[in-house]
């Protein structure tokens, strides 16, 4: 099996791809462990600030260490220069907001997973032309379930998964999988501002946990 396939199948077979940042290194580090506690075994960690590259270099080395069947993404990349960066540093796939077609020549010729964020058919079309396999829907609160539904049996050998709004509930979660995605990303509403803030590893393994058996539960029906 080569790693793009490794790669999806360990993120459709979570059904949930925990996505998150935080500045401080201990803070991403410890919600590292929790998560991979609560049964996570694919995580996106998000270029967004100053202390990204810092801090993805370290969960790196804590993986290598304490848990070798992580696979440890990098989200947000927008552009080839970052790419290269997080791609030498060892981040096993990639996910951007939008189809960056340098990125997507790049990562596939190197045969590395990448998930562009895709808002219309024809930036799908574009992805998919491109050699993509698994397309981000972002955001999944605008687009929602209903276009997942439209345009699913247009692109048959596409993996879809949407990132923004997904709510932990059965209700939310399961209009998605209905809809016909493979996998459902979750930032804050899994990991949320308050839960970093307070340090609360405990609690983010527990409902990492409850999300994991929810999705499994729905995706059993």
């Amino acid at each position: 099996m080569n790693k793009v396939q490794k790669v999806s199948e360990a993120i459709v077979k979570q059904g949930v791809l925990p996505l998150y940042f935080n500045a401080d290194e201990n803070v991403t580090i410890e919600i590292l462990r929790a998560i991979y506690r609560g049964g996570i075994r694919a995580v996106e960690y998000t270029n967004r600030g100053d202390e990204a590259f810092t801090n993805f270099t370290k969960m790196i080395e804590v993986r290598n260490a304490e848990m070798p069947d992580m696979l440890l993404g990098i989200g947000t990349i927008k552009n080839i220069d970052q790419a290269k960066q997080y791609f030498n540093a060892g981040a096993d796939f990639f996910i951007s907001p939008g189809f960056v077609p340098e990125v997507a020549a790049f990562l596939i010729s190197n045969n590395v997973l990448y998930s562009p964020g895709c808002m219309t058919p024809t930036d799908i079309i574009a992805a998919e032309n491109a050699g993509v396999t698994f397309i981000k829907l972002f955001p999944g609160n605008v687009l929602g379930p209903g276009f997942m539904s439209a345009i699913k049996d247009v692109f048959p050998k596409l993996l879809f998964m949407p990132t923004g709004g997904v709510d932990t509930t059965q209700e939310s979660i399961e209009s998605w999988f209905n809809a016909g995605v493979s996998a459902v990303g979750m930032g804050s509403k899994l990991i949320s501002k308050k839960l970093m803030k307070d340090k609360d590893y405990n609690t983010i393994e527990v409902e990492t946990q409850k999300v994991l058996a929810l999705v499994e539960s729905i995706k059993r029906k």
